[in-house]
């Protein structure tokens, strides 16, 4: 990093920051749970009051969007998925509500279930979600299947995004890319965050876009994480391979990614991914996260003070681009005089 002092932004808003239940660390996280040196990530996961308050406070930021944890409720059958999204969302309600200017909420969807996901869409944005999470593939089958439609419509018609987080891949692929002669534990970080995720969530992202799922839903939004899952530094060579005459989509892959995706740190605070995105996106679809307990907010702080951009950019990617995305309240600043009525007010 440089040696000057980080330009601070007036106000922080990370949209990618977990939180965990009970129900779900025993469940889908479990792996997560049990491995060694995650005590301390599993109980910052659980801490979504007074605490974790005070963790923001230590490291200056000012508002976190909270998702549930990966895997969430999309490896869960339909009926187990529409209770499990309910619980998890009534938790989030209740905490969002505790302390609604430093916490903001995506809901956890029953995606096995397409109708009841839509229909829990509809209630959670009414109650004061900001959008939704989709924690990767359904049981295999990814957002650009049909069965998926009446999710993507609701999501468009209430201007709403989705946040697409990484998963496992599914077993088969588990099983043909990442299981070989090596510990066990590397073929679980291998096929999880040290390469398969990303890769995954790419992968989904271009599903998405081929799919031509915007051509039938052309206002729908997707917050990318991890500066765009490595795509926007494999852009050229996609684009090569995937013209319009091969696709035969209404826009070439480009638009779409310019037009539909935002896209966020996640925790990797790191200048060449972040110089890729902002030469295909510019600053307006950039968002700051943190990937909080996963990632540290001390950093992805100081990462966000050193970017090589103007003072009007850094406040974009710091709260501006989410506060118009996810519809969150500017600041109140208790100075500010009021704004003077237009010239054609009456007296």
């Amino acid at each position: 990093m440089p040696l000057y002092e980080p330009d601070v932004p007036s106000r922080t808003i990370g949209v990618e920051e977990h939180f965990g239940t009970q129900a779900v660390l025993r469940g889908g996280a479990r792996r997560m749970v049990e491995a060694e040196g995650f005590a301390t990530t599993v109980a910052e996961l659980l801490e979504v009051g007074a605490g974790r308050i005070e963790a923001m406070d230590r490291a200056g930021m000012d508002m976190q969007v909270l998702s549930l944890t990966a895997p969430g409720i999309e490896p869960l059958a339909p009926e187990e998925a529409v209770e499990a999204a309910r619980a998890a969302n009534e938790h989030l309600e209740a905490t969002v509500r505790a302390w609604p200017e430093r916490l903001a909420g995506l809901a956890a969807l029953p995606m096995s279930a397409p109708e009841a996901a839509a229909e829990e869409l509809e209630r959670t944005i009414a109650e004061g979600f900001v959008g939704a999470v989709i924690n990767g593939h359904s049981q295999g089958r990814y957002l650009d299947h049909p069965m998926f439609e009446p999710v993507l419509a609701t999501a468009e018609r209430l201007s709403v995004p989705f946040y697409l987080h990484p998963t496992p891949p599914p077993e088969p692929v588990i099983s043909a890319h990442y299981a070989g002669e090596f510990p066990p534990e590397a073929a679980y970080r291998l096929a999880g965050a040290g390469w398969g995720w990303h890769h995954e969530t790419g992968t989904h992202a271009l599903r998405l876009i081929l799919g031509g799922v915007f051509d039938r839903f052309p206002g729908l939004q997707i917050m990318l994480g991890h500066h765009g899952e490595t795509i926007p530094l494999l852009l050229p060579r996609i684009e090569r391979n995937l013209p319009q005459r091969v696709t035969g989509l209404a826009r070439p892959v480009r638009a779409y990614l310019r037009e539909n995706f935002f896209y966020t740190f996640g925790g990797w605070n790191w200048m060449s991914m972040f110089e890729a995105v902002r030469r295909l996106v510019g600053p307006d679809r950039i968002l700051f996260s943190t990937d909080y307990p996963f990632g540290s907010m001390e950093e992805a702080h100081s990462f966000l003070g050193h970017i090589e951009v103007s003072g009007e950019e850094r406040e974009l990617i710091a709260h501006g681009n989410a506060e118009r995305l996810l519809k969150i309240p500017a600041a109140r600043n208790e100075t500010a005089q009021p704004a003077p009525a237009p010239c054609n007010a009456a007296p």
